[in-house]
């Protein structure tokens, strides 16, 4: 039988949101129904609400999500009803050309449920990032569910599912930091601050936070950051070089996304070094480089894609490092909300006044 419970939508660009009943169907083949425990407020459904990523309006936001699954349709193997899972945006296929060449963080076709959640007077819904976890449950795609050990509390797990998974695998995944080596990051919100929490992990030995807000930077040093730069104030990249000998630095990673901090990011980097874009540039923006300087650096320019993560390996790795205290995923919890603060919360969230708010859920006990 289809259930209704409580969600949140953004019925039209720029509007504000609305806590309403939304519809679940039951899970069909591959599919599964999941009760949310807790669900990070990332800026990705801050984009969807203000039309940012496209017009399907109304969205059912929320996306960095953990819970129990609760049902499961015909053909699921991968998880099972009482399973903790954490819920990721990219199920892998396993037969594009990625994953058939053993990449399947690069998937090509990952996919979501098939069936649409609905308003109770059948208007279709688009699930943020074909999750849509603002809500009491949501129907995603058994592939969409990874299960991690039940004694991480949900309001840190959860983020894993987005932005703090996107920016540890900047630093370990797609910019390959390892020990002893020099990271720059530019942007010290929830993104960046995980990017320097996995350089840290990696065994980087100098990691120096960029940021125009002394707030931000105060953050990054609890994250990891060796040294901070007030970019408002101090050129960032003279800044970098100086703290590395002259050279710059091994891997800087760009969790901003504008032309502006990815050119400094380009030359705050040593000769051979590698710049990682995690942060998500807007349609309209361009770059323009000098193409003798793009030649004569060398190195390497990477984009990553979600940290180029892939959950099944990934999520539990981190939840164990989480769990052995070697992964502060609470330092990201700014403050727990219920399902309607969450307005509020894109405003903090817009101010920098917040790393993250979490949407807690009744019955957070995994």
């Amino acid at each position: 039988m289809p259930q209704k419970v409580q969600g949140v939508i953004a019925r039209a660009k720029d509007a504000p949101v609305e806590l309403t009943t939304i519809v679940i169907p039951d899970p069909g083949a591959g599919e599964a129904v999941v009760r949310i425990q807790a669900c990070g407020v990332c800026h990705t459904d801050l984009h969807y609400r203000n039309g940012g990523i496209n017009d399907e309006f109304p969205f059912l936001l929320g996306h960095e999500a953990a819970g129990i699954v609760e049902q499961v349709g015909p053909g699921v193997t991968e998880v099972a009803p009482g399973d903790y899972v954490i819920l990721n945006w990219r199920a892998v296929c396993g037969q594009c050309r990625a994953c058939l060449r053993g990449r399947p963080w690069y998937c090509f076709a990952t996919h979501n449920a098939t069936q649409r959640m609905t308003l109770e007077d059948g208007t279709e819904l688009s699930p943020a990032l074909g999750i849509g976890a603002f809500a009491e449950k949501t129907l995603v795609a058994a592939g969409q569910c990874t299960k991690v050990d039940r004694a991480a509390a949900p309001e840190a797990a959860g983020l894993l599912g987005c932005g703090v998974m996107a920016g540890i695998g900047a630093a370990i995944n797609t910019g390959g930091v390892t020990r002893g080596d020099t990271v720059a990051v530019f942007g010290c919100g929830g993104v960046g601050d995980a990017a320097i929490m996995g350089a840290a992990l990696a065994g980087a030995g100098t990691i120096i936070a960029v940021d125009v807000e002394d707030t931000k930077l105060e953050w990054a040093k609890g994250a990891g950051a060796t040294h901070t730069v007030n970019s408002s104030s101090t050129d960032p990249v003279e800044a970098i070089r100086e703290l590395t000998g002259g050279f710059g630095a091994d891997v800087v990673i760009d969790a901003v996304g504008r032309p502006e901090t990815y050119k400094q990011a380009f030359y705050a980097r040593d000769l051979a070094g590698v710049v990682v874009l995690v942060g998500v540039p807007n349609p309209t923006m361009t770059l323009e480089l000098p193409l003798a300087d793009v030649f004569g650096r060398g190195g390497a320019l990477k984009s990553s894609w979600y940290g180029d993560c892939l959950p099944s390996r990934d999520f539990p790795l981190l939840i164990d490092l989480y769990l052995q205290g070697r992964l502060d995923l609470d330092a990201f919890v700014s403050e727990r909300i219920g399902l309607g603060d969450i307005e509020a919360a894109f405003t903090k969230m817009h101010d920098g006044a917040v790393l993250r708010s979490v949407v807690v859920l009744e019955g957070t006990t995994a």
